[in-house]
């Protein structure tokens, strides 16, 4: 999951740190899909986010990528991007029909909060 510096605010309020141990203890710098070095959350080994236990340990204070998936720009990129993402996950293409109003607020939203890059901190 990556952040912006919302996102980073957020968290270091729910987990009582500092931003700079919220980075050292629960981030790592990534390369995404566009190829810039960006803030992410760091996964387990088994892939999942590394505040996942059962639930989402910081469920208020959630990054803006997790409350908008699955309407990120890759996944939103073509149909066979949609479908290989909805292969691997079942609450996709059931469940609430969102709007193309809705998703554009979720576009909105994160081009108001750009996520971090390396050098930005």
């Amino acid at each position: 999951m990556f952040l912006s510096e919302e996102d980073l605010e957020k968290l270091s309020r729910a987990l009582n740190l500092d931003k700079n141990k919220v980075m050292a203890v629960y981030c790592r710098w990534v390369t995404d899909w566009k190829g810039d070095e960006t803030l992410s959350l760091k996964e387990k080994s088994n892939k999942d986010c590394i505040l996942w236990d059962n639930g989402c340990t910081v469920y208020s204070a959630r990054p803006l990528q997790c409350v908008a998936f699955p309407f990120w720009e890759s996944i939103l990129a073509s149909k066979e991007a949609w479908k290989a993402t909805a292969s691997g996950c079942p609450g996709m293409d059931c469940g609430q029909l969102h709007t193309e109003k809705s998703i554009n607020r979720f576009l909105k939203a994160r081009a108001s909060q750009p996520i971090i890059k390396k050098g930005d901190i």
